[in-house]
């Protein structure tokens, strides 16, 4: 008897077991927590009275409301910390180019849209984006961005001097002052920094876009490895934005260049 009431409590709970799992697998998402680093616009910056603005926000709130969720907005100083999404501070990144090099260490969502990579100096300069170019030349890119990673991995070792910033505005005023001679950027955030600028006027793209697994040639969202439920719902709410046309809505407000394909 003894023997049969033990038998009957292990399935018990184990049955319980199996129900908790179920559901804690059935909880109802209220939130999304996405980190970004307000300090490139027209992505993500901070308008005169402290608001979030920019694409990246505008998708991530459409996306939010698509799934009747909370947008909440985790400004970061490095946008691209991986610890820290594995320490949970957010839930995901927000604006990340998924190249292989990530992909190794979290999920992407679907492309949010493409980007070029392209090299800024002054016209007069003369240079181009390869490494007979650039030899001995000093070249801009931001901290812990896919540029970098490029920078150091194919013109670092033959000769060309790679200087990383940690903010854009700093990098910008370097290249104006003359401390590098180029910069390696996405064409929309350096025509907002600094083409379109009183200060830009000497500067310009020059040479053909870089291309490069290493560089990727979109924008996507990242999540952490386990978080395949996340990742499936972001894509399935930016799936519903563009078959209604909100997300075509939000990128034409916005010049955005179409990336070639990588070789």
């Amino acid at each position: 008897m003894t023997l049969i009431h033990l038998c009957v409590a292990l399935a018990l709970l184990l049955l319980g077991g199996v129900f908790c799992t179920a559901a804690a697998d059935d909880q109802t998402r209220h939130e999304i927590r996405f980190a970004v680093a307000a300090l490139f616009p027209p992505f993500q910056s901070r308008n005169q009275q402290g608001q979030l603005v920019g694409l990246n926000i505008e998708l991530g709130n459409a996306l939010c409301q698509q799934l009747n969720v909370r947008c909440t907005w985790v400004d970061q100083v490095l946008v691209e910390d991986i610890p820290a999404l594995e320490a949970r501070h957010f839930d995901a990144i927000m604006g990340m180019a998924p190249t292989s090099r990530r992909r190794q260490w979290v999920n992407f969502t679907d492309d949010l849209y493409p980007f070029t990579t392209r090299l800024v100096a002054r016209r007069t300069s003369g240079l181009m984006p390869n490494v007979r170019s650039l030899k001995g030349k000093r070249v801009g890119v931001l901290l812990a961005s896919n540029r970098e990673a490029f920078a150091l991995s194919k013109w670092a070792p033959k000769g060309v001097i790679v200087k990383s910033f940690w903010l854009n505005d700093q990098l910008v005023r370097s290249l104006v002052a003359g401390d590098i001679d180029a910069t390696l950027q996405g064409t929309v955030e350096i025509r907002e920094a600094l083409l379109d600028t009183a200060d830009g006027q000497d500067f310009d793209f020059l040479g053909p876009p870089v291309l490069a697994h290493l560089l990727g040639n979109s924008v996507a969202i990242a999540v952490r490895k386990p978080d395949t439920a996340l990742r499936d719902d972001l894509n399935r709410a930016l799936e519903q934005l563009m078959q209604n046309g909100e997300h075509q809505r939000i990128l034409q407000r916005y010049s955005l260049d179409t990336s070639p394909s990588m070789p």
